[in-house]
């Protein structure tokens, strides 16, 4: 078949054949019909994605490679950030963003085991996780309803001689309180990590969010902004960090060469390292205990096409999100409605709502998932009512609550959330708004 044609004959007939069977037969959607499973978020894409997908497959690097470096340098472009390093999720963009902050390289600023770090229960665990696996200690304060982001009036009364950080969410994409939590840490000399998984493409007055503390982290699985199947992102505008998140991703070596090449450096066996002999060879040189959490060059071309498309991706979600609230809008007698914090502008992850008194959030929810609408929780809700801080809270050790988490546990029972993805059409916003209608009114 490709006898008498040059590889790249060849590979631009497969591409061709690739792109037109997704044309046929992944993008050929009906209209939207009532009773149709409307999922909170899904994968948006078309035959750009699939045939980076294969040209890739082509190659078959499948370790980081030319597309990786593509989608570092895009992402940190438009991000307007220095420094961009692919993952292979966005939990362990977050654990990365943590253990950076560990490293002997930071001094006296390096967080130790015992030293705190304030955040929220109401949220994914693997916001906290990193912070609990390592031996710090989560600080948790409560949230605020409508932002369901964190209480900035409690971090004073957060804060202790042992506290390193601040590590946590802008909620469904709706940024925290950036100002009073930087001024914050800049008082009190403490890290800020941005977990950003759930907010690409947010702005706080003007600048994208997860470049304002001192570490942003992305996710990139399917329900999220885009997607690359599974990935994420660490990114950072602090040389030193930088470093350190590229030392711990690549098994916590010393060498910044990438796979496949040797001696950037020109100091690969004539320096001095710990107590090895003079000139061990620099590749296997280890300045962090570390993992290997690097993406595929196949998540990356994905990713590369994805990036192309993520501002139409952030302005649909917008305007779904408007024209879900607006549709709503005579509702907010028996619904709490979500709203932006001030300076924000957001690029939702969903619709959340928390059912005022008198209106049961388990029987709208399943009266929507019975018309075919997926929901979700806030996530976890409280996390420290989970089995996993059994142990922990029965012992009081492993964690500090700071106040009450009492607007937390309000979540935990009454709210949850139904998307506004970009794959969602009018219609199918019009029809959740319809059924969320019938199902307080009934």
């Amino acid at each position: 078949m490709f006898e008498d044609m040059t590889e790249q004959q060849a590979r631009d007939q497969i591409l061709q054949q690739v792109a037109a069977y997704c044309d046929t037969f992944h993008n050929q959607k009906p209209p939207f019909e009532p009773g149709q499973r409307i999922p909170y978020a899904a994968r948006v894409y078309d035959r750009e994605e699939m045939t980076t997908l294969v040209d890739s497959a082509l190659e078959f690097w499948l370790t980081a490679g030319r597309y990786t470096d593509e989608f570092e340098q895009a992402l940190s472009k438009f991000l307007s950030v220095a420094h961009c390093s692919l993952v292979n999720s966005g939990s362990s963009a977050n654990l990365l963003a943590f253990m950076a902050l560990t490293s002997p390289l930071l001094g006296e600023r390096a967080v130790l085991r015992g030293d705190e770090v304030i955040t929220i229960a109401c949220g994914f665990p693997t916001t906290v996780a990193p912070i609990v696996q390592f031996g710090a200690v989560p600080v948790f304060v409560d949230v605020t309803i409508p932002q369901y982001n964190i209480d900035v009036a409690m971090l004073e009364e957060a804060v202790s001689p042992r506290t390193k950080a601040v590590m946590i969410a802008h909620t469904l994409g709706n940024p925290f309180d950036l100002d009073a939590v930087k001024a914050f840490c800049t008082r009190h000399k403490l890290w800020l990590i941005e977990d950003n998984c759930d907010a690409l493409g947010s702005k706080y007055r003007g600048t994208y969010t997860g470049t304002i503390g001192d570490i942003g982290t992305s996710s990139f699985y399917p329900p999220h902004h885009m997607t690359m199947g599974e990935g994420g992102a660490v990114y950072t505008n602090d040389a030193l960090l930088h470093k350190i998140v590229r030392s711990m991703r690549d098994w916590g070596r010393d060498c910044v060469c990438p796979s496949g090449m040797d001696n950037l450096c020109q100091h690969r066996f004539d320096r001095q390292y710990g107590e090895l002999p003079k000139g061990y060879d620099h590749k296997y040189v280890y300045s962090h205990f570390g993992y290997n959490l690097k993406a595929t060059d196949l998540q990356a071309a994905v990713g590369c096409a994805q990036l192309k498309k993520l501002p139409q991706f952030i302005e649909r979600r917008k305007s779904n999100f408007t024209r879900l609230k607006e549709a709503l809008s005579d509702l907010q007698e028996k619904l709490i409605l979500p709203e932006a914090c001030e300076g924000a502008d957001p690029s939702w992850f969903g619709f959340l709502i928390t059912c005022r008194a008198g209106i049961s959030r388990d029987a709208v929810v399943q009266y929507l998932e019975g018309k075919g609408i997926q929901t979700r929780m806030l996530f976890a809700g409280n996390l420290l009512r989970h089995p996993c801080f059994t142990d922990m809270r029965e012992s009081g050790e492993g964690y500090r609550v700071v106040g009450s988490l009492t607007v937390t546990d309000q979540i935990m029972r009454d709210a949850f959330w139904v998307g506004v993805y970009p794959g969602m059409t009018d219609a199918v916003i019009d029809f959740i708004a319809k059924s969320i209608h019938e199902s307080v009114n009934r």
